[in-house]
């Protein structure tokens, strides 16, 4: 299995997983996928305006223009997919998101003259399509988005590109938290549990999925603070207002288009609705409500990797460290906060590691190590002077990860103070590490020393090359 990482793909983040017995087969492979997802990238990307959806945006009203077979066909999904969602996905829901957007910033609510402005807005007809000449009519200047489910349409591209081009065995594509398998191979998936969503805590279920599309959407990463309450990017083009009862929605489908407007729609949708359209859809989903209440379809466990059964142990009692130590307190836990640089002409994520270190400068717990190639993991020097002998790859390492959309290059990780033994420290000065290595180039390292006991800390570091800053924060668990 070959893994690589990106940064700054479609506005998030990409990660390919191949599989082959020949390393330059994935090379073409990869390539191939890149190539294609900057193709249809400069087909609807809203934020381009060379790309062709913002040339169409620009053109004249009732005058069909001649567009590709991919702009059309997309335009086509959404007049589909607003029709069996009862109005649910709409491109023009850009309008009440631009309209919460300058709220947020003018720090109000927008007023219920603009609300039913922004409804009679999104709810008319925007364009004509004929298929017969492959043209598409603007009928206003109403904004449109493609954000719904273009990207779940571009990654079943990219894993055709990459099949067709490379002698590969398998492959998967997920962007942003939206990924597509296909081939001979079952992948190992992590859904985010959207209530702890860094990038170590433990995932709301482990899927095996073979040949199949898997996508999340939820308000859980992206949305709008105005004074105490937080809004969902995602709004009801209904109502044009975010949305509130449901905070994430995985789905399962056989097609990625199927499988990112599912996720959508059930963000905005109630829970029967929700039921109703996925049985027509032959898609398994998780649902989890603003209450935590966990809503699955019944063939959703068809696809659940069951959990291990281990024995309780009293990890105080098991614990190595002194008596008339104070141990970490259960209630507290350390976030760790960072942000990659965007590199020009370099979108490869670095090779990461973080760990922590005790006042003797010894390794007390492994937190995140991220890799591509094993022979190039000594290039973290410093992790692998300490880690290096019991370093074993690991297929969990490799695991998939389903959440909602991320920015590019933001991380958390979370320390709960045990070791790697899973015993919890005694309270006092650590030393959290941070390192980055890239192939054939840098090695940059950030050394984070703090003093956790029961006193909340926040602090910052500037970062350096690869990282653009990082910030830790410790306190009791939210």
């Amino acid at each position: 299995m070959y893994v690589s990482n990106h940064e700054n793909v479609l506005g998030t983040s990409l990660e390919f997983k191949i599989i082959s017995t020949s390393e330059k087969e994935v090379e073409k492979a990869e390539k191939a996928a890149l190539v294609e997802i900057n193709r249809l990238s400069n087909i609807f990307s809203a934020y381009n305006s060379n790309s062709e959806f913002s040339k169409w945006m620009k053109s004249d009203l009732n005058k069909p223009i001649k567009v590709s077979k991919e702009l059309f066909e997309m335009l086509s999904l959404f007049d589909d997919w607003k029709q069996r969602t009862n109005g649910a996905l709409n491109p023009s829901v850009a309008v009440a998101t631009k309209l919460w957007h300058e709220a947020a910033l003018k720090r109000n609510r927008p007023s219920k003259a603009e609300i039913r402005k922004a409804i009679s807005q999104m709810m008319a007809k925007h364009y004509v399509l004929d298929p017969s000449n492959l043209t598409a009519t603007k009928l206003d200047q109403i904004p449109l988005v493609m954000n719904s489910f273009a990207k779940s349409y571009i990654i079943n591209k990219a894993c055709d590109a990459a099949l067709k081009e490379g002698k590969i065995e398998n492959v998967v594509v997920n962007i942003g938290g939206d990924l597509v398998t296909k081939g001979t191979d079952t992948d190992l998936i992590h859904a985010t549990n959207p209530l702890e969503n860094a990038e170590n805590d433990p995932p709301i279920a482990k899927l095996m999925v073979m040949n199949r599309a898997v996508a999340t959407s939820g308000n859980y990463r992206r949305g709008e603070q105005i004074g105490k309450n937080w809004y969902s990017h995602i709004i009801d083009p209904r109502t044009a207002k975010p949305v509130e009862e449901i905070i994430s929605a995985t789905v399962i489908a056989q097609n990625a288009v199927d499988a990112g407007a599912l996720a959508t729609a059930f963000n905005v949708l109630t829970l029967e609705e929700s039921r109703t359209l996925a049985e027509k859809s032959n898609a398994a989903y998780l649902i989890v409500t603003k209450e935590g209440k966990i809503v699955k379809s019944v063939n959703w466990d068809e696809y659940v990797v069951p959990n291990k059964i281990e024995e309780p142990i009293d990890e105080l009692t098991k614990s190595s460290y002194a008596e008339n130590q104070k141990l970490w307190d259960p209630k507290f836990e350390l976030a760790i906060n960072f942000k990659l640089n965007a590199i020009e002409d370099n979108s490869h994520r670095p090779y990461a590691a973080i760990w922590v270190e005790n006042e003797k400068r010894e390794s007390v717990r492994n937190l995140a190590l991220w890799y591509r190639k094993t022979n190039w993991i000594p290039d973290l020097r410093n992790w692998y002077r300490i880690n290096g002998e019991r370093f074993k790859a690991n297929k969990d390492n490799y695991a998939s990860v389903t959440g909602a959309t991320r920015n590019p290059g933001s991380y958390t990780v979370k320390w709960d103070g045990k070791d790697d033994k899973g015993n919890y420290v005694p309270q006092g000065k650590y030393t959290i590490i941070i390192e980055t290595a890239k192939e054939h180039g840098t090695n940059e390292i950030i050394r984070q020393a703090l003093e956790l006991r029961k006193a909340p800390i926040k602090t910052t570091n500037p970062g350096n090359v690869e990282v653009a800053s990082a910030s830790f924060e410790f306190g009791k668990k939210k």
